[in-house]
């Protein structure tokens, strides 16, 4: 049984597509993030990206709560 939250997700999988794209990008970066981390050492460089990673993902994350907040409002 889905929550009141889980559906409205799925709603806006199926009806927005912004939610969509940031859906999107959120796992390409969480990915990329997954690739690095498998690496036993990291470089310097490498640190930073992850650092990077994370923080575009937190503001995805942030930017679809919000859209699925707004939803939750009109529903």
């Amino acid at each position: 049984m889905s929550t009141p939250t889980e559906v409205i997700r799925e709603q806006l999988m199926a009806t927005n597509e912004q939610y969509r794209e940031l859906q999107r990008q959120h796992a390409a970066y969480a990915a990329e993030l997954d690739r690095l981390l498998s690496k036993p050492h990291l470089s310097d460089q490498e640190k930073m990206e992850e650092i990077r990673l994370k923080k575009l993902k937190l503001r995805l994350k942030d930017q679809m709560a919000a859209l699925l907040q707004h939803a939750s409002k009109h529903n």
